[in-house]
């Protein structure tokens, strides 16, 4: 299998954990021009033109929860998912919430971080985001089990989603509160071999986002804005940054023509 991805991309990230708690065999690939906007070939895996994209013989499928379900459809040992079916459906919910509204708060971090976007409103935006990301880690911690875990007795599908919003948060200046109980199950699910791996090379890659606010002012890196990110900025008070971003066409939304060739 050959997955495409980026190793800060937290959807990404769940993929690389699942397929290594699988011991599944994979090479990875970096799409080419990814985030710039055009299309070098890269839409035949995947016409949103994000990451993850993971081929499989001769289908490519992409969305990082649709790439989960196959794998653990086609690979169910280990099993990943709790065999009690409300069990199940709790660990939807939490990969629901942590793909939307808070992987938007990382987002907004990042634009601010990483893209230094919104300038003026930075400690503004910075104060919201570490406001919700509290409000975040304790609904999360609220749904750690008796036995430790978010996936009911043992480690599985809604540890390995929510693990790389929370370290992401850790990289902003937002980590778990010492001594709480969702800081306790970060430590434990940090010391599993494949979410090291994982979480290691997302780490190591923070420090080549140096260079990318130069590509957003010179138009060849534009951010893609979507759905919650754009609610969160919104709400936020950012929405400057949104207008300026226009203005300056450095970022990017769906192009749904490329479901079309």
């Amino acid at each position: 299998m050959i997955l495409y991805d980026h190793p800060l991309s937290p959807y990404a990230q769940k993929v690389r954990i699942m397929l290594r708690e699988k011991s599944l065999p994979f090479s990875i690939e970096v799409p080419d021009g990814l985030g710039s906007g055009e299309d070098t070939g890269y839409s035949a895996h995947n016409p949103r033109m994000e990451v993850p994209a993971l081929v499989v013989g001769d289908t490519t499928l992409f969305d990082s929860t649709v790439i989960l379900e196959y794998l653990e459809d086609a690979h169910p040992t280990p099993a990943l998912r709790p065999a009690d079916p409300l069990e199940r459906a709790r660990c939807r919910l939490i990969e629901e919430i942590c793909d939307t509204h808070y992987e938007a708060i990382n987002w907004g971090l990042g634009e601010i971080r990483f893209f230094g976007r919104g300038a003026a409103k930075a400690d503004a935006l910075s104060a919201v985001a570490g406001e919700e990301t509290r409000a975040m880690q304790s609904w999360l911690e609220a749904q750690i089990g008796a036995g430790g875990w978010l996936s009911g007795d043992s480690f599985g599908w809604a540890d390995l989603a929510a693990v790389p919003y929370v370290t992401m948060s850790q990289i902003f200046g937002f980590p778990p509160a010492e001594g709480s109980t969702l800081n306790a199950w970060l430590e434990r699910v940090i010391q599993r071999p494949a979410v090291a791996e994982t979480i290691g090379e997302a780490a190591a890659s923070v420090a080549g986002m140096a260079h990318y606010s130069g590509l957003l002012e010179a138009g060849d890196f534009k951010r893609q804005f979507r759905d919650h990110r754009l609610e969160w900025l919104i709400r936020a008070g950012g929405i400057d940054v949104l207008t300026e971003g226009l203005e300056r066409q450095n970022v990017r939304f769906t192009d749904l023509s490329r479901f079309g060739r």
